[in-house]
């Protein structure tokens, strides 16, 4: 039997993932998530009002004549 089967003893499969140490944020960061937040909260209060809406949203555009 080939060295380190069966008994679980190869130091290589045995050792533990190591842990990454916790960053703190600058102040930049900070800012940076926070206008993130800012900015998906109002995308999902205009997400929310033109679900509300009915017909097209913008009132002007292409008009047809009666002509043919």
């Amino acid at each position: 039997m080939p060295s380190g089967q069966g008994a679980g003893t190869n130091p290589i499969h045995n050792k533990k993932p190591k842990k990454k140490p916790v960053e703190e944020d600058d102040e930049t960061d900070k800012a940076y998530k926070l206008k993130q937040a800012a900015d998906k909260k109002a995308n999902d209060e205009l997400r929310k009002k033109a679900a509300g809406q009915k017909g097209p949203l913008a009132s002007g555009g292409i008009k047809k004549s009666g002509k043919k």
